[in-house]
């Protein structure tokens, strides 16, 4: 595996190789790697001849009050990880590397960025799609891969790329979760013991969607109700939105679609974490 921290060094690489008709497929990664990035890692493997990953804590999509400088960082467990996964070769450079001195330019994807996460949390989806837009310069890859526990960044970059003509297949993948239904995510780290169970409310709550569907509730809002009461009903737990929304512009829904998508975002304890579920009324005969 190779390890490049400088861009011209990671262009010059990915260059020679596409002299000799070679494929990539990328996996940017904000490092701690778990199961979910993996997942991403194996189907670029599959798709692609080369496959590179990045591990780049981009300070932009953090806010003020947000947790860049604990964000978890492992960077000699993350390189033994890829290694042992088959990547071949891994960016990681530092802030100076990707941003200089005086940076002033910034991606905005509008609408799609002023909901769900994007409401809570402005300006992050503008960090994310700058630091993304530079990646994708970068290294230039034929397939980028993304997983869609963070569905609202994948429904972004997918626009981000169409209106300014990347010549990139964004390929989306299933939630990875741990073996008691938790989605799997960095910041799971944070979770004390108890916590941890506790957390368990997200995945579970999707149990309480079927249920209501099954017997003819079709109200976005007794639904969403319905699960805030679930979630509140334990400890240590403060909601910050529960959403029903259009799969692919991200507009609450007042009525539901054929498919429509739930999406969580839940504290824990100090702990923020996000889940989601597209349901397809077809599966429950609606």
């Amino acid at each position: 595996m190779i390890l490049c921290r400088k861009i011209d060094e990671v262009k010059n690489i990915l260059k020679n190789l596409k002299k000799q008709c070679k494929s990539v497929g990328f996996v940017p990664t904000m490092g701690y790697i778990h199961e979910g990035h993996i997942s991403l890692v194996k189907k670029a493997l599959e798709e692609n001849d080369v496959v590179i990953a990045s591990i780049f804590v981009n300070p932009l999509q953090f806010g003020p009050n947000e947790d860049f400088a604990k964000y978890p960082r492992n960077e000699k467990r993350d390189l033994a990880i890829l290694d042992s996964n088959n990547v071949d070769i891994v960016f990681l450079p530092e802030n100076d590397e990707m941003y200089g001195n005086n940076f002033l330019t910034k991606i905005r994807v509008d609408k799609l960025s002023d909901v769900l996460c994007g409401k809570s949390r402005p300006g992050h989806f503008d960090g994310v799609c700058t630091v993304l837009s530079k990646l994708f310069h970068i290294i230039e890859p034929d397939r980028a891969y993304f997983g869609l526990k963070d569905y609202q960044q994948y429904i972004i970059v997918k626009k981000m790329v169409s209106d300014l003509n990347f010549n990139i297949k964004i390929v989306g993948l299933p939630i990875v979760r741990d073996d008691d239904g938790l989605a799997i995510s960095s910041r799971n780290i944070y979770l004390s013991p108890e916590n941890r169970k506790t957390a368990l409310c997200l995945n579970k709550s999707f149990n309480i969607v079927e249920n209501l569907l099954k017997n003819g509730i079709l109200e976005p809002s007794i639904i969403k109700n319905k699960i805030k009461e679930y979630i509140l009903g334990f400890k240590n737990t403060r909601v910050d939105y529960i959403e029903i929304v259009d799969t692919e512009t991200l507009e609450p829904l007042n009525e539901f679609k054929e498919n429509f998508l739930l999406a969580l975002a839940v504290f824990i304890g100090n702990t923020r974490l996000i889940d989601n579920r597209i349901f397809s009324l077809k599966s429950y005969n609606c």
